[in-house]
């Protein structure tokens, strides 16, 4: 894995240099040949004119909500004890009392800034089958927030192909609590821990059309430093219903190997993504 890990950002590196070896020759044969009057798309949409068009106008902001229709399998562990957990995604929202999905992304000529959050809270109730604890059931409530920032740069900007490069940081926090019904003296646990990881990836779009495109992009970090590994990767379909308005569906995977002491959080969770994004400037 490491291997892998590190030809892609090999090439990541190599696409970077060339594309900053021919920036200065793009520029030139932009300014040369964009009309005087600003570019614009046959069907005078502003996002499907030439970069030169977008690059000098300012900031533009775009908020993508999303529906991430997830599974989770893997292993999670405390004070010595590991307990193998596989949930599909019908079996988590049988549990969801709430939750909030969303992305965000601003860009100033190549730069760009994004954010992407997901908090979502569980819980479940059962009887216990040991009626000498004074206790017939109990509650339990698990939550769950995964909030990814990066800075990037748009080393590829064209109207065929488009690549990002960036960095960030991915925080977790991960809450619980688990109350026994009834309860004397209203005792409950409630542990919980976070943590952040630097990661680093990147993220291309490749036009298939006037209205739909694909998108992939993916990161990876941890390195020992707090997690041992943490990835993910995603792949989107793309089709523009609106100037303003793009829908998407695709498929997202994120891992991460989380170990601290006696605790231990690994974990898998992929599953089919469908989000809307609306572009404000």
């Amino acid at each position: 894995m490491m291997k892998l890990l590190r030809t892609a950002m090999l090439i990541l590196v190599g696409v970077a240099l060339c594309a900053a070896s021919g920036y200065a020759q793009t520029q030139a044969q932009t300014v040369a040949f964009a009309p005087q009057t600003g570019a614009q798309s046959p069907d005078g949409d502003p996002s499907n004119a030439a970069p030169s068009a977008l690059n000098n106008d300012g900031w533009h902001l775009q908020l993508s909500p999303y529906l991430w229709f997830a599974g989770t399998h893997g292993t999670v562990g405390v004070l010595g004890r590991d307990v193998s957990v596989h949930e599909s995604a019908w079996d988590l929202l049988q549990h969801v009392n709430f939750g909030i999905m969303g992305a965000a992304e601003a860009r100033h000529d190549r730069f760009l800034l994004t954010g992407d959050m997901l908090w979502i809270r569980l819980s479940d109730s059962s009887a216990l089958p040991f009626p000498g604890l004074g206790a017939t059931s109990a509650d339990v409530r698990v939550g769950q927030l995964v909030w990814t920032s990066k800075i990037g740069y748009r080393v590829i900007d064209s109207k065929k192909f488009k690549a990002d490069a960036n960095v960030g940081v991915r925080y977790w926090h991960l809450g619980q609590k688990l109350s026994l019904n009834p309860s004397i003296l209203g005792l409950s646990l409630n542990p919980s821990q976070s943590w952040a990881d630097i990661v680093v990836g990147g993220r291309v779009e490749l036009p298939l059309g006037r209205k739909t495109s694909l998108t992939a992009l993916g990161d990876v970090g941890g390195w020992n430093a707090t997690a041992k590994l943490d990835y993910q990767f995603s792949g989107l379909l793309n089709f523009k219903v609106r100037p303003k308005w793009v829908l998407s569906a695709g498929y997202r995977y994120l891992f991460v190997d989380y170990r601290s002491g006696s605790n231990v959080y690994n974990m898998v969770t992929p599953g089919l993504i469908l989000g809307i994004t609306y572009r404000l400037k």
